[in-house]
């Protein structure tokens, strides 16, 4: 059996449930038992079954190295990594000399990217066992991870000239070829390989899917068909037809296929969920969660089948059914890894951030090479507006899956909102180098371009992602956005109709096209455009609520109030239209009814910060500070830090005469969280005036100016009000004279600017 953990990557794994056998009462007699019942068990291929037996040998006796080896052995085939490592680790602790657990060891560093680790291993082997095919082997897979494909090509050839009847040496000499621009003589050695394993699913595969890269198709139909039927037990050749017949737009016929091919393998687990991770995969998520529904049911023991129907279920935001099934998983598996990613996931979903932090830490930490637990990890951090640690979880994530474009988009996101354009252009490239079939690499290319006023090269890469994604309505929203930005509104007009072309519920679509209109002013045209793509797509949530922005902007409160009820009848989760909803109703006179509204909205999410800091400030508008109060806290209570709550809790108690200490430092925390805000700035300055450091609050006061100026904002009473007063405190009559007749200049009913202006006269 090959060493190498590199070929094993491609080996499925068979989820089947374990039983426990009898043994004797001596434990010397009851551990070999066990390791020979692990044995019999991973020799059919029940690596479940064996890890389980493998654990109680080990269980047994501790330092019986033989057990370890082979629950080393099995957590590889079960692409249980970690376990698989440790287990080996504690092997060639227990036996220094098994060259087989180093061969595996330095092959899942070198997978792991810890070269200087591996190669301790490497020097051993190279020592120990020079002429072994095995050492040729992990050397050529470090070569090759080091990009030096001429040594890894040299240690290939050596390897089988040390066992020429290795079909494993082959396959791999065949992909290092692959790598370095050589296919026909990889097609050489994929034959070889496959002449000298005719049953060897990987080797049949191999030679299929190296046939599909040269888009060789007959002979990759054949060389696929011949797999399933060498392998009729093993479900990877068929899903490889599959993915062939998908390449070819035959999707239909794959669908038909799958169908037949669940009822071939009742008892297999890979197998009969194939067809509704096919519907996954084509982000068919109603039917992959009918499909799940039934297997479920089925299978009700399938822990895999469980842990997929409920992200599926996540993703569909049935979140009391998801989280049902989930806590079953962790009731028994307290540490499971994936099951506390889902755990964190529906917290996300509910917007709780602190209670995700906590729950994908522990995930972290169970398993810290779960990329998607860092990447999950990375969100929530962001959440908490922990941009920081959100970046190096997500690095993290992408060091160790590169191909994971998911945590590669939310890094570009976070490079976006900073406005570092370098380090877009970077991500996007790196995007593109994974997933050059993806539109999204381009599209964040081009926004990169469209900052850098590229607009040649951001339109070239437009056209790259239309040509990749022909269906997608992204790349024409984009072009459309360029245009607009060029005010070529023609242009724009004709790119935004095409993304809804392609995608007649596109609100990015249709959001373009109404902005086109309202960069010309056209106001009317933006609603005309509204209802005429809701009579096509009457039941799209963000139609609605477009419709009802745009009503607002006319003042037809209204019809603004029926777009963004019918916006939330059709999505209850439609946070941004129950927002406006209640500013809507606000604008009407019915600032109870709003209040209602957002009280209503609380209940219904409990963890959305938005409706408490908005309910909060309508109680502040109507001088109801005990109630503001009340609602800014209850925001803080789900995100502690949250700047925007903490600037107006502050604020609030300053008003009050409630406690300075307290207040200055939510006020700091407000200023960390938005160091752009003229109101974060006027409320610190404001509590350092209270605590009577007058020097700090002049700073601050001067400083809320200067951002409220640069941002456009209208000349603002409050903040001259205060600064006027902190100067008047700092003894500076004539600064603060200046600044108090500004406010009355501003505002000429002031009757407090005029109350201070009196005492400097006087």
């Amino acid at each position: 059996m090959s060493r190498s953990v590199a070929l094993r990557l491609l080996l499925i794994g068979f989820i089947i449930t374990g039983l426990f056998t009898g043994c004797s009462r001596d434990p010397n007699v009851r551990k070999q038992k066990f390791l020979e019942s692990g044995n019999r068990y991973r020799d059919k291929g029940k690596f479940r079954e064996a890890a389980i037996q493998y654990s109680n040998a080990v269980q047994m006796d501790p330092r019986f190295a033989e057990a370890h080896f082979q629950l080393g052995e099995t957590y590889l085939k079960l692409k249980d990594y970690n376990r698989g490592f440790a287990e080996l680790s504690r092997a060639v602790e227990l036996v220094p000399d098994n060259y087989p657990a180093h061969v595996d060891l330095a092959n899942l560093l070198i997978a792991a990217h810890e070269a200087k680790q591996a190669q301790s291993h490497l020097d051993l082997l190279r020592e120990k066992q020079p002429n072994s095919p095995d050492t040729h082997l992990a050397w050529a897979n470090f070569y090759a991870s080091q990009d030096n494909l001429g040594s890894a090509l040299q240690e290939m050839q050596k390897g089988i000239s040390a066992d020429p009847a290795r079909t494993d040496s082959y396959l791999s000499l065949a992909m290092l070829q692959m790598r370095a621009n050589l296919p026909d003589q990889a097609e050489i050695n994929f034959k070889k390989a496959a002449a000298l394993g005719p049953k060897d699913v990987n080797a049949q595969l191999a030679l299929g899917l190296f046939y599909q890269a040269r888009n060789r198709m007959p002979e990759a139909e054949q060389q696929l068909k011949h797999a399933i039927e060498v392998n009729p037990k093993d479900p990877a050749p068929r899903a490889s037809y599959v993915r062939l017949l998908m390449s070819q737009g035959k999707k239909a016929e794959a669908e038909a296929y799958l169908m037949q091919a669940k009822n071939d393998f009742p008892d297999n687990s890979e197998g009969y969920r194939m067809l509704g991770d096919f519907y996954f995969a084509n982000n068919e998520l109603d039917r992959a969660t009918a499909e799940y529904t039934l297997l479920h049911r089925d299978h009700p023991k399938d822990l895999q089948v469980k842990k997929n129907y409920v992200q599926l279920l996540i993703l569909k935001n049935r979140l009391d059914e998801a989280t049902q099934l989930n806590d079953e998983i962790l009731k028994s598996a307290p540490r499971d890894a994936e099951a506390l990613v889902y755990r964190g996931q529906v917290l996300l979903r509910q917007n709780d951030g602190r209670g995700a932090v906590d729950t994908l830490q522990q995930a972290v930490k169970s398993d810290s090479s779960n990329a998607v637990a860092h990447y999950q990890l990375g969100l929530a951090f962001d959440m908490q507006h922990d941009t920081a640690q959100a970046e190096s979880e997500l690095r993290e994530a992408v060091r160790l899956r590169p191909e994971l474009t998911e945590a590669q988009r939310a890094l570009a996101n976070l490079e976006i909102r900073r406005g570092d354009v370098d380090a877009l252009i970077q991500t996007a490239q790196l995007i593109i180098r994974g997933a050059p079939s993806s539109p999204d690499g381009y599209l964040l290319r081009a926004l990169a371009e469209m900052n850098r006023k590229k607009y040649s090269d951001a339109e070239q890469d437009m056209r790259k992602a239309a040509e990749v994604a022909p269906a997608s309505p992204a790349p024409y929203v984009q072009m459309g956005n360029l245009h607009l930005l060029q005010k070529q509104y023609g242009e724009a007009l004709t790119s935004y109709q095409q993304a809804l072309e392609k995608d007649p519920s596109s609100t990015d679509g249709l959001q373009g096209v109404m902005n086109t209109y309202l960069a010309q002013k056209q106001l009317d045209q933006a609603v005309s455009a509204a209802n005429a793509q809701i009579s096509k797509s009457s039941k799209v949530s963000g139609f609605y609520d477009l419709l009802g922005t745009a009503l607002y902007q006319k003042k037809d409160f209204k019809g603004a109030d029926a777009a963004f009820t019918k916006a939330i009848e059709l999505d209850k989760n439609n946070s941004d239209a129950l927002l406006k909803l209640a500013q809507t109703q606000a604008a009407e006179g019915s600032v109870s009814q709003a209040l209602a509204t957002y009280q209503q909205s609380i209940k219904d999410h409990p963890k959305e910060i938005s409706f408490y800091l908005l309910a909060g400030m309508m109680y502040e508008s109507q001088s109801n500070w005990d109630q503001a109060k009340v609602m800014y806290q209850q925001a803080l209570n789900i995100q502690h830090d949250n700047p925007l709550a903490s600037n107006n809790l502050a604020y609030v108690m300053l008003q009050q005469g409630g406690n300075v200490d307290v207040a200055l430092a939510m006020a700091q925390t407000a200023r960390r969280g938005m160091p752009d805000s003229p109101n974060a700035a006027d409320t610190l300055g404001w509590a350092y005036f209270q605590k009577g450091v007058y020097r700090s609050a002049i700073d601050m006061f001067q400083e809320a100016l200067r951002l409220n100026e640069k941002k456009g904002g209208a000349d603002d009473p409050t903040m001259h009000y205060h600064l006027g007063l902190a100067y008047q405190k700092a003894n500076q009559p004539v600064l603060a004279r200046q600044q108090l007749e500004r406010v009355l200049k501003i505002s000429p009913n002031n009757s407090e600017a005029k109350k201070a202006l009196s005492e400097l006269r006087g």
